[in-house]
Formats: C-alpha cells, structure tokens, sequence
C-alpha cells in the first residue's frame, strides 16, 4: 500500500505494440509532472507518427490521481482515451502519459475491439516499463548564525538530510531536502535552534 510520502509511477518512457486486423496501434508511456510538459510530449509523438490516423492517450497527475484526462482524438467516444486511462489506474500509477497512436489497417473493429485494442496497446508500454515508489522530498532554506553550525550539522547527520547550495559566513545557508513523513520531526528539531530561520522551497 503506497504511504504517505510515496507513489507509484514509471522510471523510464516505455513503449509497446498491439495489432489487430490490419490496424496497428504503438504505445508509449512517459513518465511526467505536469500538464505543459505532456503537450510538448504528444506533439513530439504526433510528428513521429505523422501517418497515424489517431493520436489517443490519457495522464494521471499527483500523489491523489485527482488531476487527469483521457482523449479520443477523433475515435468513437470513450472507446480509447478511457480504456488506456483504465491501464493508469489497473497499475496503480500516477504521474504518467500514455500517447497510443493508431495506424488504420482498412478494416473498423467496432466499439468493443477499440476498446480492446486501446487498452491492450496501453497495458504493453506499461508491462514494458520499470515500475517504481517515488518518494515525495520537501526542500527548505535555511538561515541560521555560524555560532549555531554544530548544532545544526548533529541533526542534520542524525535525520540522513539531503545537502546542498552552503553558504557559510557570520549568517549560514543551506539548502536541505527530506522525505516528507519526516517534515514535522526535523523542522521541529531545527526550530529549537536560536536564530535559526527555515523557508519552504518546493516538494518534489
């Protein structure tokens, strides 16, 4: 079961195929983070497949799976964006696109073989993929007196913090990073320390 500062996701692109009379349909699965990233994506897919017919695909963002879409791209309604977007979920994923483009083979497969072939071409990219937990970081600058620095590295080393960017002079900067089911313990720590100032930064 995924924690509270983990999720599944793909570490890799990962592709895979599916045929069906005459019709191909290649796969590809990416691994992504936010919505302007997957646009250039399915446009880099479109032009290398630019004698596909249909471009369908579908994307799970966030740790909560609460921002997706699933698109047709001109394919009777909900016989392709869904099917692949039900791989997402089967897999229990998130923060991945699926892009499935489809070259016509002359012959229609009907409503349940789009939905077939949809969703077969999707579970191929992700069956081909390297699965794996992210953990979710946060990262912080903080700010405190030199005087404070040995007190300051003890909790650091103690807690496994990630370092980077030092700055050391009269007034120190650093910037750490840590998994967040860790957050509240080690800022808790850290504020004990006299004139020590911590900012949020970004989570990752």
């Amino acid at each position: 079961m995924t924690s509270a500062d983990t999720y599944k996701t793909i570490r890799l692109a990962s592709s895979g195929v599916y045929k069906d009379k005459g019709s191909k349909f290649i796969s590809a699965a990416y691994p992504v983070s936010e919505e302007p990233e997957i646009k250039a994506i399915i446009e880099e897919v479109r032009k290398e497949h630019h004698e596909a017919r249909h471009h369908c695909y579908a994307y799970m963002l966030g740790k909560d799976m609460q921002t997706w879409r699933a698109n047709d791209d001109g394919e009777p309604s909900g016989t392709a964006g869904r099917p692949i977007l039900g791989q997402i979920r089967s897999f229990g994923l998130t923060n991945v696109l699926i892009v499935v483009s489809r070259y016509f083979g002359g012959t229609l497969l009907g409503v349940s073989g789009l939905i077939n072939a949809y969703k077969s071409a999707a579970e191929s990219a992700l069956l081909n993929a390297e699965i794996t937990d992210h953990i979710i970081n946060e990262s912080y600058d903080i700010t405190y007196p030199y005087s404070a620095m040995n007190d300051v590295m003890k909790i650091l080393k103690e807690e496994n913090v990630i370092q980077a960017d030092h700055t050391f002079d009269l007034e120190c900067r650093i910037r750490i990073q840590f998994r967040k089911s860790s957050s509240e313990k080690i800022l808790s720590r850290l504020s004990r320390i006299e004139g020590l100032k911590y900012t949020f930064q970004f989570v990752k």
